[in-house]
């Protein structure tokens, strides 16, 4: 059990996500913060796989540089 407050429930989230919405900028501040956080993690989970799949990693960067050295611009 969290001693620091109460766990948070989803009506918690949607009041103060409903709060940010009001003003526009905020909003977009908190898409744009929430849109990083989930980057930084989709990398990290990517980097993840590619130190445990070593054959796999290997065999998708040879297609993208396939795909790279058959592109036409």
């Amino acid at each position: 059990m969290d001693p620091t407050g109460p766990p948070e429930t989803t009506e918690n989230v949607e009041s103060s996500e409903s709060a940010a919405i009001a003003d526009p900028e905020e909003a977009e501040a908190t898409r744009r913060r929430r849109r990083a956080q989930f980057l930084r993690e989709l990398h990290e989970a990517k980097a993840l796989r590619d130190r445990v799949q070593p054959r796999r990693a290997r065999a998708a960067r040879m297609r993208q540089a396939m795909r790279m050295r058959t592109f036409r611009w």
